[in-house]
């Protein structure tokens, strides 16, 4: 798969594939538009034009050109696409390099006219030299998270003698141009080609804005260590996936993908104070350093500094001060880090002016208005007025009834930190079958992650029926305010009604910790353990359905996975899907069921090897299609569809994996496999 014969088979399937398939499901044509000619022809050498003419066996129009045509290596100047006749006209509008193989990549732009079928990864390929490059490499593109693949990314080759060295800042990716791109399908795998006999550094960048630039903290990124000679890569298989369209290959290389934090420059952008008691700083960049926050008027033991963000780039500030002590405009003062015009953090003092006033509501006004109105009328008759009470403008968040999960509590937020909590007067009592309730004991803790949250927690008996009862005045907030009487009826959770899951883990015994989160089959976390280590941890009150688990190498253990840096050359921390010896990795559940996993860590997180790659995504696919064969069995049994329509139904593709390596194996036969030599 190294040399030019090789490259020229290639790449000629790649135009002419679709010649070879058959219409599928009556008369619609399906098949994509055959090139007849090239002028001047593929691969050539000595490149002077500046026109390319590329003729179809039909008429053809261009879709999503600036989405997806591009050029290997990128040219200042796009070239133009344009119809002409059966055919496409290419102008050059760049001054090409000397000695240099130039791919003009169509990806999908190319459709026939009618029905609109691409053709897929055609690529017309020309040299300035005299010769055309023509090594190729492979590789995978997976998001480091969710350990999915990551489609339409893009992966750029730095021949490695002319980049500095990337060790301690790498800065490669936003100062330099590849020498080629190439670009991953749908199913994350890439084929590169027209490459070089040398060392190269290796990026792939999700382009997500289409504008085929790099955006930190926009894009994903990835980064291989070390550099990589596609002459003295293994050898791989490559094969045309007639359910997706497109060539697809075994990966040699395999980048996980994280999004990296853009570089912002760190100052107070913006201060304001939306309640009477509570005012909030925003900062231009995660985590600034404080020195000190100091008010006029406000002893600073009364101020509470509360992070709204995990990256604490918004912090509240709450005054614990009684509402007519509080000014109408609060000054102060904070002292911090901030960037000067060349990125360094300097120590700087701004003053703060925190202003506020009451504003009434639409609502307010008009019942002002209607109060007013009655008094006047009141007195008019000679009679007294009474003026009706204000609700009360403590505010809280607890569900007045429901199901409560004896691991999780009952959960109530306060609209602003508490000043004091009477919890002895807090009654929570469990009612017997006979109707009589027994006083349970319960108590107040704070949510370590939001100031303002508490659970009351107690021993919570399954299936029984409980009442709560706050008494007024039992809660008083830093705005003096206090509770009216709170209710609440609630009854805890049956475990025959969910399921149980059971994971028995074996770490490698280094000390590394783990994070194991359970996630529904679209992905969705339900619940998570961290700190991990050798035993047993189970997993309670797991609704019926379908079911992954995500297993984290928690290498820091700051209790979260952490991304990566490409500046740093910090790779994010690896996080890898639960499959069984099957190769299942999306597991049913059954209501009053027990599920037992074994996990060995120093299996799930061996080191990627290119045999360890292809096998997960041969198991992937396999088991995608699978599920898609058991979805259409059950389709065909409901809507009793005739032999036909089953068939058509059999010609659709999508989803992930490896694609034709189950399904394809004439057309991949066709290819050659040129062995695993590794």
């Amino acid at each position: 798969m190294r040399t030019a014969a090789a490259l020229l088979v290639f790449s000629g399937f790649f135009s002419r594939c679709a010649s070879i398939m058959t219409p599928q499901g009556g008369p619609k044509d399906t098949i994509p538009p055959v090139i007849v000619a090239m002028q001047p022809d593929n691969f050539t050498t000595n490149f002077k034009d500046k026109k390319i003419y590329i003729e179809f066996n039909e008429f053809v129009q261009l879709k999503d050109q600036n989405k997806e045509f591009f050029t290997s290596p990128a040219m200042k100047k796009k070239p133009l696409l344009s119809l002409r006749g059966k055919g496409v006209v290419v102008q050059i509008r760049d001054t090409l390099l000397e000695n240099t193989t130039y791919a003009l990549n169509f990806g999908s732009t190319i459709r026939d006219n009618n029905e609109g079928n691409p053709l897929n990864a055609m690529r017309y390929v020309f040299s300035t030299g005299d010769k055309v490059d023509s090594l190729l490499c492979s590789g995978y593109t997976a998001d480091s998270y969710k350990a999915d693949s990551v489609s339409k990314t893009f992966i750029y080759f730095y021949p490695a003698d002319s980049i500095p060295d990337t060790l301690d800042y790498d800065s490669t990716i936003f100062n330099l141009k590849p020498a080629a791109i190439a670009r991953a399908e749908n199913n994350g795998i890439f084929i590169a080609q027209n490459l070089k006999p040398i060392p190269y550094r290796i990026y792939a960048v999700q382009d997500k804005n289409d504008n085929q630039m790099y955006e930190a903290g926009t894009d994903q990124i990835g980064f291989l260590e070390g550099t990589y000679n596609p002459a003295e890569l293994p050898e791989f298989a490559i094969w045309f996936d007639s359910l997706r369209m497109y060539p697809s290959a075994e990966p040699q290389l395999y980048f996980r993908m994280f999004t990296d934090e853009a570089f912002k420059r760190q100052l107070l952008s913006a201060s304001e104070r939306p309640q009477q008691h509570k005012a909030l700083l925003y900062f231009g960049a995660r985590n600034p350093q404080i020195e000190s926050i100091k008010f006029d008027s406000i002893p600073a033991d009364r101020v509470i500094i509360d992070p709204q963000t995990v990256g604490r780039d918004t912090i509240a500030l709450w005054f614990h001060v009684p509402a007519a002590d509080l000014p109408d405009t609060i000054r102060g003062e904070i002292t911090y880090f901030k960037h000067d015009s060349v990125r360094r953090l300097e120590k700087t003092t701004e003053q703060l002016k925190l202003a506020w006033r009451y504003i009434e509501t639409k609502e307010e006004e008009r019942e002002r208005i209607k109060q007013e109105k009655e008094k006047e009328r009141a007195e008019k008759a000679g009679e007294t007025y009474e003026a009706p009470k204000k609700p009360n403008p403590f505010k809280f968040k607890m569900p007045a009834s429901g199901d409560i999960n004896p691991e999780q509590h009952l959960t109530v937020e306060f609209d602003y930190p508490l000043a004091a909590l009477d919890s002895a007067a807090v009654q929570l009592s469990r009612v017997a079958d006979s109707g009589e309730e027994v006083k349970v004991p319960a108590t107040f803790e704070r949510d370590t992650s939001d100031i303002r949250r508490w659970r009351i927690k107690a021993k919570w008996a399954e299936t029984a029926k409980y009442n709560l009862l706050i008494p007024a005045g039992a809660v008083t907030d830093i705005a003096g305010l206090q509770n009216d009487t709170i209710k609440g009826s609630y009854t805890a959770l049956d475990h025959e009604k969910y399921a149980t899951v059971i994971v028995n883990v074996k770490t490698k015994g280094d000390g590394t910790k783990y994070i194991v989160q359970l996630t529904n089959a679209a992905g969705a976390l339900q619940q998570e353990r961290r700190d991990v280590t050798d035993g047993k941890i189970q997993f309670n009150y797991v609704p019926a359905g379908e079911i992954k688990l995500r297993i984290i190498e928690d290498t820091n253990g700051n209790g979260k996975w952490d991304s990566g840096n490409v500046v740093e050359r910090r790779q994010p921390e690896r996080s890898e899907m639960y499959v069984n010896d099957k190769g299942e990795n999306t597991f049913a559940t059954k209501a009053n069921w027990e599920m037992e996993l074994d996990m060995d860590m120093a299996e799930i997180f061996a080191p990627v090897t290119m045999e360890s790659l292809i096998r997960m995504l041969d198991e992937r696919e396999e088991q995608r299609l699978k599920k898609l064969e058991e979805e259409r069995e059950k389709k065909n049994k409901s809507d009793k569809k005739d032999e036909h329509n089953h068939d058509s139904g059999n010609q659709n593709g999508g989803g992930f994996g490896m694609g034709g390596m189950f399904n394809t194996g004439g057309l991949k036969q066709g290819m050659g496999n040129l062995g695993m030599q590794r």
